[in-house]
């Protein structure tokens, strides 16, 4: 075991898949040399050569229709998208090609790509390096989306999409590459070099897809999240002292329906907190698995905890994010007497 940061953990597992397996290869904008615009990637182009970690041209669509070829003819290519806000360019190419790929060949060919990218705010980003897309990856037949909450099952789930024979977005909290984040902006700044990091094998194995991870177990309320706000819900219960169950889903296709209903039987009251834009976000689609599962057994209406129908403001950044304050109003609201 080793102390690792997301970043690290994430160039572990793949430096991991790229020594085990010569049909991996990495390509993106400033990935090789640079090693990344968040260092992700460093040093695994100087081991592993050009021809396995490949710069690529300002081009998320050309990215995305050159990973499909390279999968379709054997390779397993970790395509990195610079920022979530720039894959929009390569949409077409995720929905209209490589999502469809396995079934309109009848199981023929495969598409074993993985398409890397960092989402959601907190590093002052604005609204074309803030976005949290996830929701409208989910919807696309074919895709399965993951976002991991910390160093270990990130490497995990990385390993897990690689191995894949699916296309995977793999969508990355850059606010937790350096360390967790409780979601209080007007605490001091935390130096990156004494952020807590986590435990992390050095070596290769694998966190599967469609398990949820009940991060706090609780018997008062249930608390759906993921990525960033997985900290977020926990500092917001933790100073009410609310006994809330936290479930970190780690991947939303597939999702571990069972992990949920579970927990909310048992408790009785649910809030969902993501930090992408509420309407027809994930956050809605969780509420209606609750809904149509566990319609009996709930005590009070759940909550939506999310970020605001409007693009991310660059000078207003902790007021869009949905931090403790948003989070703590909620479990309030959900704990009131029926």
């Amino acid at each position: 075991m080793a102390q690792m940061n997301m970043v690290q953990a994430l160039n572990s597992a793949m430096d991991v898949m790229l020594g085990r397996d010569p049909s991996v290869v990495l390509m993106g904008e400033d990935i090789g040399y640079f090693g990344g615009v968040f260092r992700v990637t460093e040093g695994l182009q100087r081991k592993y050569g050009e021809h396995r970690v490949l710069d690529t041209p300002i081009a998320e669509g050309g990215i995305v229709a050159t990973a499909i070829g390279m999968a379709v003819n054997g390779l397993r290519p970790v395509a990195e998208i610079q920022f979530a806000d720039y894959i929009y360019p390569g949409f077409d190419q995720i929905c209209s090609e490589l999502a469809r790929l396995r079934y309109r060949s009848a199981g023929d060919f495969y598409a074993p790509v993985t398409i890397r990218t960092p989402c959601g705010g907190g590093i002052r980003g604005g609204q074309t390096h803030s976005q949290s897309p996830e929701a409208i990856f989910t919807h696309v037949s074919g895709l399965k989306v993951v976002m991991p909450s910390n160093p270990r099952d990130a490497k995990g789930l990385l390993i897990t999409a690689i191995e894949c024979d699916d296309p995977v977005i793999f969508l990355e909290p850059k606010r937790l590459y350096n360390g967790p984040f409780d979601g209080d902006p007007h605490k001091p700044a935390v130096p990156w070099s004494t952020h807590p990091k986590g435990e992390v094998d050095e070596g290769h194995y694998t966190v599967p897809f469609g398990r949820a991870d009940v991060v706090r177990a609780g018997a008062a309320v249930t608390v759906v999240t993921y990525g960033t706000m997985v900290y977020v819900a926990a500092a917001a219960a933790a100073a009410l002292g609310i006994d809330a169950e936290i479930i970190d889903l780690r991947s939303l296709v597939p999702l571990d329906v069972d992990t949920i209903c579970r927990s909310v039987r048992k408790t009785g009251r649910c809030v969902i907190a993501h930090e992408a834009t509420r309407l027809s976000g994930f956050g809605a689609e969780i509420l209606s698995v609750i809904q149509e599962e566990c319609f009996w057994d709930l005590e009070a209406p759940i909550q939506r905890v999310t970020g605001w129908d409007t693009p991310y403001p660059h000078a207003f950044e902790w007021e869009y994010f949905p931090g403790q304050k948003r989070v703590a109003l909620a479990l309030e609201t959900v704990m009131e007497p029926t």
